[in-house]
């Protein structure tokens, strides 16, 4: 790749440097007259051929100018070179990252020396602390580096004690540099030169393969090497002890740029005294007398702050001056907005889809390059190659497995105790199930495929152990059944309220008008690619001449506003009125601000109603809204009182709404029917998820963070007055503020004297939702002013207070905390362009419980944004659960578990969805008779412990081939297990198979198939007024049955029973193909 702009940079300069980089006599040049990202430009223009280390002041500087890099000249051959561990609060953290592109600059260093690099040149980009550090000198790479080659024979065993001497841990999974796994003839490493692990396939003795695979998935990628060099941690210490200068390691004609440092000296000279060709730019000070100086003429880019006018003022002028305008940029959509909105100024401006760390005007070849990043005033994410990313997907793994002594539910026994995989012999045969310990030590066996019918006890109260259910009582079937008949009495009037609402005549609001693209097009930030989904969706429901009820789930900061906004807005220009109910008094203060900012230059007239407001203030609102002067009403729940009344409400925006009850939300739907409804919320609830899901309402997630939001910086700490002290001072001195999070009012006075005397001199002030309202207001306010350092508050500012300048969050006893309460917490920093972090103070880890030791390194691990919605979906179990479908329903849930109560709250919207003849749209085809189909059988089918021998993941793949309901999905699961661990054996092929038979079997009427001594059982649905009978299926079986041989397919009943029994069927795949015959 080459991007070098035709005419950037004087010409005669461009060539001079060149001439003075490829002459082997001049040893010192002196670059002037370069700003920002055009000093990488110049080392591009210089750049042919060889090593060339570039060095800048800092660690930020020496990122961004390896990013320009990477667009100028593409990333194949640029490194960058950071410090081996990075410093934090907690001392020094081994950066798996920072390590990892270390020691890959290394490795690519070397390979230059020994002539097997691929490339022509090399670039290495460092930064003081960086180059300081020493590297393992090459005796020390000869005896460290394991050399693998492929169709070479090598030890199988061997290979693995080699690896345990290099360093490497031994793991299931490999998931991280260091790390390496066995499976059968596979060995899975990952070696610290690469940020993707390697898969080695042997024949025996012989490497047959190496493949690369990405961590979380555990798929291979495609990449297939010859060689591959294994490189272990290179410790810091040892490195001092042994090493040597990255400067020896350079070959002789290498050459250093160096920019932004005060002093520079090559350390460590060769011992004949020579030193390598040295180019300083822009050098903030005399570097003495150089061989060779080169002049070119540039300056900063202009600061806009967000302003279009000055912007276009500046281009109006560099163009009649003669200059030639890019604005650059990553987003093509934000390229297209920028272009609509040059074209109204009648600019001529040329765009890229790339961009620079900082723009700069060149007068020598008139040219502007303007990135819009500065132009926005926005912090630009810098994404470096070689990164290594934490797996989600193997920590949310670890958080759901079954551990022995947990509580599992049966959806037909109860709770027990998970007891463990086993193995038990029938007619000779050898099966696995899972052991499950019941009251008075009664053992369940559940076969491996039937484990869709367990799950692990969740519930909103982790502290109360649930009571153990005895077997063979009929407890926990009149437990079901009572929660099912609950369940039913509401379903069946949201089912009838949403029928109502498919059926009746919305209000059809009209297609975009200019006024709305306008308003849409003065957004300054980029829209991510789901936000527009979101925003289009809204509007396509709006248009339609049925009521809307739009869920959209978001992750706290990914522009779910903006999303309500913009339907407010397209409401008010239909004239009519749009509510917007939020669970706090301070909430509705902060979005009253930031509607009215964002619609401050449109005909619009907002308010806000909430227990602040004087009862004059809201007989006056009152008042104008019902006479229709206010379009956008704002309040808490004080806008379900009876007193409001709308003149023609067409709009109803709910936000935050995990935090409201059942009730409120419900008197809401009631309030007009016809209304149509958006609903926004960061963590979905389990209830709203499920109707969602079962198709009641519309969902859109917005899965994408906005491009240029940091990670938040996360850290485990203990409580320690130094170390708050040092994290308060960061912040302050940085003119940030810092929220305390201390969730008991008893003694949260007692920790603002803590921090007062840990701080002397800082500003503190206390807010929790016992204080009087105006109270508690104005404090917020004065923080959010600015009269504050730090915020001592309860959870109170989860409830989605906004405060940019607030960018350090201190969590205390946040063991305490469910997962997604943290999540939610700790997005309230981080909602500007600076760092953020994030400190959760909690007791000494081994006092804490599996589960809050788990939670905590779930979110520690995923600092980076995004990560929100998954976390919530897989973890709702740690969260308390709310009250599902009304206050009675939560006792249900703390009795049998969450994911059980999720089932039984399924089934009940079949039965009803079985019976209600008002849901529009319903075919024969449609309906689902049977929800399960049990199968038992005597053949061998299981996962062979030669195949894999790791309990958890052979239960969690169990699981996960069970949960499977279709075709696609099976085949994806096989391809996987193939690519993970080789060909799959006949064992496994059959209980794959078992899958088919069920999904075969439930599409035909059949609830349950036994397959013993090679006679097949067929039976049909037991409750003989199923409408399945009624159905076409029914006849077309027993039609099929009768024209088969009578000798071997027979139809029985017994016990008003009907089955079918066929004999001579020896496999689980057998018996597939003959299902799928009838």
């Amino acid at each position: 790749m080459n991007r070098i702009i035709e005419g950037l940079l004087k010409t005669s300069s461009i060539l001079k440097l060149r001439e003075a980089v490829a002459d082997k006599d001049v040893k010192k040049i002196e670059v002037n007259g370069l700003y920002c990202s055009a000093k990488a430009y110049a080392v591009a223009y210089g750049i042919s051929r060889g090593v060339h280390l570039v060095i800048l002041d800092s660690k930020d500087d020496a990122e961004g100018c390896v990013n320009d890099l990477y667009n100028i000249i593409g990333d194949e051959n640029v490194y960058f070179f950071p410090t081996s561990d990075v410093r934090t609060v907690k001392g020094t953290m081994k950066d798996m990252s920072a390590k990892v592109q270390r020691t890959a600059a290394i490795s690519a260093l070397s390979d230059f020396n020994e002539g097997i690099y691929k490339g022509e040149y090399l670039v290495i980009v460092g930064y003081s602390d960086s180059v300081t550090e020493f590297i393992p000198d090459r005796n020390q790479m000869e005896k460290s580096v394991l050399r693998v080659v492929k169709g070479t024979d090598i030890s199988f065993e061997g290979l693995q004690d080699e690896l345990y001497r290099m360093g490497f841990e031994r793991v299931d999974f490999v998931s991280r540099p260091g790390e390496y796994a066995v499976r059968g003839g596979i060995i899975d490493l990952f070696s610290y030169n690469n940020d993707k692990p390697y898969r080695l396939d042997f024949f025996g003795d012989e490497i047959e393969a190496i493949r690369m695979f990405d961590a979380n998935t555990q798929h291979t990628s495609g990449d297939v090497l010859d060689v591959l060099n294994v490189y272990p941690a290179m410790s810091r210490e040892e490195e001092e002890e042994k090493g040597c200068p990255v400067y020896s390691a350079l070959p002789e004609d290498s050459i250093i740029w160096i920019s932004g440092l005060q002093d520079f000296k090559e350390e460590n000279e060769n011992a004949d005294g020579r030193i390598h060709k040295q180019v300083f730019l822009s050098p903030l000070h005399s570097i003495g007398s150089a061989d060779a100086r080169v002049d070119f003429n540039t300056s900063p880019q202009p600061a806009f702050n967000k302003n279009f006018e000055l912007l276009a003022s500046d281009i109006k002028s560099r163009t009649g001056s003669g200059y030639t305008v890019y604005i650059m940029s990553e987003n093509r959509s934000q390229i297209e907005r920028l272009r609509n909105i040059m074209s109204s100024y009648d600019l001529s401006v040329k765009y890229m889809e790339y961009t620079l760390q900082e723009g700069f005007v060149d007068h020598d070849g008139k040219i502007c390059l303007y990135t819009d990043h500065q132009i926005f005033d926005r912090y630009r994410r810098i994404r470096l190659k070689r990164t290594v990313e934490r797996s989600e997907r193997l920590t949310m793994n670890d958080i759901n497995s079954f551990k022995e002594g947990d509580y599992i539910v049966h959806i037909d026994h109860g709770i027990g105790r998970f007891g463990g995989l086993v193995k038990n012999r029938i007619n000779g045969k050898v099966q696995e199930a899972i052991k499950l310990i019941y009251r008075d030590n009664d053992v369940l066996f559940v076969s491996v495929h039937g484990l869709h019918r367990i799950s692990k006890y969740r519930s909103g109260d982790s502290t109360k152990p649930p009571k153990i259910n005895k077997l063979g009582t009929g407890n926990w079937e009149k437990l079901k059944n009572s929660a099912k008949s609950k369940v039913k009495d509401i379903a069946e009037d949201l089912i009838r309220l949403y029928s109502q609402r498919r059926v009746a005549k919305g209000f059809a609001f009209s297609p975009d008008s200019y006024l709305q693209q306008e308003f849409e097009s003065s957004f300054q930030y980029e829209e991510t690619p789901d936000q527009i989904k979101a925003v289009e969706a809204v509007k396509k429901d709006m248009e339609s001449s049925w009521p809307m009820d739009r869920l959209v789930c978001g992750d706290v900061g990914f522009g779910k506003t903006e999303v309500a906004i913009r339907a407010a807005f397209k409401a008010v220009a239909d004239s009519k009125q749009v509510a917007v109910l939020v669970p706090t008094t301070i909430l509705a203060l902060q979005h009253f601000n930031t509607f009215r900012d964002r619609l401050r230059n449109f005909p619009c007239n907002i308010d806000y109603i909430s227990r602040l407001r004087t009862p004059k203030e809201v007989a006056d609102i009152t008042a104008r809204l019902k006479e229709g002067k206010i379009d956008i009403i704002i309040g808490t729940h004080r806008l379900l009182g009876k007193s409001i009344a709308f003149k023609d409400l067409g709009l109803l925006i709910i936000d935050e709404e995990q935090k409201f009850g059942v009730a409120a939300k419900e008197a809401l739907r009631h309030l007009k029917l016809s209304v149509d409804t958006l609903t926004l919320t960061a963590t979905p609830i389990p209830r709203t998820l499920q109707f969602s899901l079962l198709g009641a309402r519309d969902l859109s997630i917005i899965n994408t963070p906005p491009p240029n939001r940091l990670p938040i910086q996360t850290e485990i700490i203990d409580f320690n007055e130094n170390t708050i002290r040092d994290i308060i001072n960061e912040e302050i001195g940085r003119g940030g503020q810092v929220f305390f999070v201390h969730n008991r009012v008893k003694d949260i006075y007692e920790v603002e004297d803590i921090i007062r005397r840990t701080v002397p001199g800082v500003k503190t002030c206390v807010a929790h939702g016992q204080m009087e309202p105006k109270v508690l207001e104005n404090k917020i306010i004065e923080y959010m002013s600015g009269d504050y350092d730090v915020l001592i508050a309860t959870t109170i500012i989860e409830n989605g207070i906004d405060i940019p300048n607030t960018n350090t969050i201190i969590i205390n006893q946040a063991q305490n905390y469910g997962l997604s309460d943290l999540h939610q917490l700790r997005g309230r920093v981080g909602r500007s362009n600076r760092k953020a972090y994030c400190y959760l103070i909690v007791p000494p880890m081994t006092s804490l419980s599996d589960d809050a030791r788990r939670r905590l390194d779930a979110i520690e691990a995923f600092s980076d944004l995004g990560s929100g919605f998954n976390i919530a979906m897989r973890d709702l179990d740690i969260r308390g659960m709310g009250n599902m479908l009304g206050a009675e329903q939560s006792g249900y849930i703390a009795e049998m578990g969450f994911e059980t109560y999720q089932r039984i709250l399924a089934e009940a919207f079949e039965e009803i969805k079985g019976t209600a003849a008002d849901i529009p749209g319903r075919k024969e085809e449609d309906e689902v008779y049977v929800t399960d189909c049990v199968v038992d059988t005597d053949l061998e089918i299981l996962i062979p412990d030669s195949y894999i021998n790791i309990t958890a993941e052979k239960i969690r793949l169990y699981k996960e081939l069970d949960s499977i309901t279709d075709e696609a999905s099976l085949q994806r699961f096989i391809a996987d297990i193939e690519d993970r661990f080789g060909p799959i054996p006949e064992q496994f092929k059959q209980l794959i198979y078992v899958v088919r038979l069920r999904m075969a079997a439930r599409e035909r009427g059949f609830e349950k198939i036994v397959l013993k001594n090679g006679t097949m059982v067929m039976y049909f649905i037991s409750n003989s007024m199923s409408p399945f009978y009624r159905s076409s299926r029914f006849p077309e079986i027993i039609k099929a049955i009768q024209q088969k041989d009578s000798g071997r397919y027979m139809l029985k009943e017994n016990n008003d029973r009907l089955y079918i029994t066929v004999k001579n069927v020896k496999t689980i795949e057998g018996a597939y193909n003959l299902i799928q015959k009838l």
